[in-house]
């Protein structure tokens, strides 16, 4: 897979839903992915008591129908659209989902789904925890009667999301692959994204909020990759003027215009809250694990993902690799990550 810089929070944007996300009639591509368009009962609350605005949460399904069934989830940008579309583009992980692929869709059937909250259902921030995360995905399985899944491979948030949904539903997914994810957030990333909050509420306040979800995303990216790429990447030939940007401002400049309509400050609150907020207990999930970590990635630690795999009761593999590409490796380091997944799905049959 090929993904150049304007990779969006820690993964390629798939877009917040729109309204018609939740159109009644799922769409359908030629290659035979469908949506799949799920009511939220009425009674569901969040763990924080909120309920959500939002009707429906949406999944799609990729493949071939009645395969084995993999989940795959994303960082808190990516969503239903994984695989290549017609519609829709590249797919976030079109890399590793695809025909012959790592996450082979002519061997598996692949369901992904819009993380909650929906940004235009948002009129405020909501606070949202990755078990509420995996509670939704649950209502899309038992729509689909789905009473096992053959995996669950989560990245960034989405690994966070099959933590949370191997303590809630121990018995439902054959293993879980966790990538550059641990079982609670670094204080270190806490404080960056805080930042980032900041700066949003305070361009919401000044009536600025295009222009504040610019700013935090320039933030942000100095988090997802290395200082070793950005000394490769970029000279330090200083300005003409006080004030005038580096090389390496120009391109956090572009990458935030390029990102300022892409969500709302409100569902960025909620996202980032929601991937502070994250804790499992390693010794709770029963599930096997196999952990994929990095250890130049600063917003997940290589120590926290080797306390997690030290604590897990059931760690089938745990594989660590450096990477120029921090956070981000999991998207660029194609060759690596899949064959790790092969050799997780060699053994899973028809």
């Amino acid at each position: 897979m090929t993904l150049d810089e304007t990779a969006l929070l820690e993964e390629p944007d798939c877009r917040t839903a729109t309204a018609e996300t939740f159109a009644p009639t799922p769409t359908r591509d030629r290659g035979g992915a469908r949506d799949i368009i799920v009511p939220i009962p009425a009674d569901f609350r969040l763990t924080s008591g909120e309920q959500l605005k939002q009707p429906n949460v949406a999944g799609r399904l990729h493949g071939r129908a009645g395969a084995p069934l993999v989940v795959v989830a994303g960082g808190i940008s990516a969503g239903r659209f994984v695989h290549r579309t017609e519609t829709n583009g590249l797919g976030w992980w079109s890399g590793a989902v695809s025909v012959r692929g790592p996450i082979d869709l002519s061997r598996f059937q692949v369901l992904a789904v819009d993380f909650a909250p929906g940004a235009e259902f948002l009129d405020a921030p909501v606070t949202i925890t990755t078990h509420d995360q995996a509670r939704l995905l649950a209502l899309v399985l038992n729509h689909l009667k789905v009473e096992r899944v053959a995996a669950f491979v989560g990245c960034s948030y989405g690994g966070m999301v099959a933590l949370a949904f191997g303590e809630l539903y121990p018995e439902w997914a054959d293993q879980l692959i966790v990538v550059s994810a641990a079982h609670r957030a670094h204080p270190q990333a806490t404080a960056w994204r805080g930042i980032q909050r900041r700066i949003l509420q305070f361009a919401v306040a000044a009536g600025r909020p295009e222009e504040g979800v610019a700013l935090a995303r320039e933030l942000a990216m100095t988090t997802y990759r290395t200082a070793e790429e950005f000394h490769d990447r970029f000279e330090t030939t200083p300005p003409q003027a006080v004030g005038g940007p580096y090389p390496v401002c120009d391109y956090l400049t572009a990458r935030g215009q390029a990102y300022r309509t892409h969500t709302t400050p409100a569902r960025w609150l909620s996202m980032s809250d929601s991937l502070d907020r994250h804790t499992v207990t390693p010794e709770a999930i029963s599930t096997p694990v196999t952990l994929i970590g990095f250890t130049s990635d600063r917003l997940v630690p290589i120590d926290d993902i080797r306390e997690l795999a030290a604590r897990l009761p059931t760690l089938w593999r745990f594989v660590e690799a450096p990477s120029l590409y921090g956070h981000d490796a999991f998207l660029k380091e194609d060759a690596f990550v899949g064959d790790i997944l092969r050799a997780a799905f060699k053994d899973i049959k028809a």
